[in-house]
């Protein structure tokens, strides 16, 4: 079955009784935990603030696809927010994080090296005044807290391998993640895409030609006994969506995986996983696989809530973490929103 999908002409509303607007922008955002996340956030610094998911719902339950949300172009919500007063930062999901780095006046460092934008924050220029966007990555922040806090012991990352699954966004940072802040030796990656890995090491060349070979090597995998003979990652980001294997190369990347990540009873040392997908359901295969295993597993949402926490920071700029009771009541709405959203629809 075919349909054809309008693209809507989005108005971008300012609300006249909010003093600080926030934006979320991209689609589709019908699941996202963003606004209720800062929502959380504003209400426990006394902030009149509010975040709003910049797209409107195409589509109802009667209608194939089913709901789905779509954003307005780059050009139309940058010339929104440059003239909006009240605009103190966007959250940036896909399909815009590359797409709009180019359009930003600053980038920061965590974003050039991670390849994406998910965050815009505001800074004065010194000289004029004048307003400026600049371009950050906050998943930095959230995947790199997410392994940090939740690891027996933080500094068994150093000098040891790390294991990053899939082509995209999410593996890109974690490859910068695992080398500034964790020390890893080399990182593996496994992916059924031989053209995605590619991509991500020729732009890795790009970026660090004057590293001169001191940064921890990206090393594909791709065959499952190579994999059982490498020695063990101690922490593992995978950022691909849960759904069984089914091609021949998802077959392939997944006995690659399996290897890797080894059997409860052999010798090998098992660390943690980071388990980026939890929508929609925060235990996924492979997340089952690697607890089989006996691997501490992550699940996606504390990255969520640390990405977040760093948003609201560079948007506020409040101390977040050491407002008394913000962090744990950002975990508690997080979490209960999952389980509410895992539960099976009544019929």
């Amino acid at each position: 079955m075919t349909s054809t999908n309008p693209q809507p002409e989005e108005p971008i509303t300012i609300p006249a009784d909010r003093d600080g607007v926030a934006y979320l922008y991209g689609h589709p955002l019908l699941n996202s935990l963003s606004p209720p996340l800062h929502k959380t956030v504003y209400e426990k610094l006394g902030l009149n603030w509010i975040q709003i998911p910049l797209s409107s719902v195409t589509g109802t339950s009667e209608t194939y696809p089913p709901p789905y949300t779509r954003s307005p172009p780059i050009d139309k919500f940058l010339a929104s927010i440059r003239a909006n007063p009240k605009f103190v930062g966007s959250s940036v999901t896909m399909p815009w994080k590359v797409g709009i780095m180019p359009h930003l006046d600053e980038l920061t460092e965590d974003a050039r090296q991670a390849g994406a934008c998910n965050t815009i924050f505001l800074r004065t220029d010194e000289k004029t005044g004048e307003r400026r966007y600049v371009g950050t990555n906050t998943d930095c922040n959230g995947i790199r807290e997410a392994l940090l806090q939740n690891s027996p012991d933080p500094a068994s990352f150093r000098g040891k391998p790390a294991l990053v699954v899939g082509g995209g966004g999410t593996a890109r940072t974690a490859v910068y993640v695992f080398r500034k802040w964790l020390g890893a030796s080399q990182i593996y990656i496994v992916n059924r895409d031989a053209a995605e890995v590619a991509a991500i090491m020729e732009e890795d060349r790009q970026r660090n030609a004057d590293s001169n070979g001191s940064l921890a090597p990206i090393i594909p995998v791709t065959d499952p006994a190579v994999a059982a003979s490498l020695e063990t990652p101690a922490a593992i980001v995978s950022g691909i969506p849960n759904y069984p294997p089914k091609s021949p190369e998802e077959i392939n990347a997944r006995q690659v995986l399996q290897a890797l990540l080894g059997r409860k009873d052999d010798a090998k040392p098992k660390g943690v996983i980071l388990e980026m997908c939890y929508h929609p359901v925060p235990w996924t295969e492979i997340a089952e696989l690697a607890d089989a295993a006996g691997w501490k597993v992550i699940q996606g949402s504390e990255a969520l809530i640390w990405q977040g926490l760093e948003q609201a920071r560079l948007w506020t700029g409040h101390d977040i973490i050491g407002t008394p009771g913000l962090v744990d009541a950002v975990k508690d709405m997080v979490a209960k929103t999952i389980a509410e959203r895992a539960q099976p629809k009544s019929a």
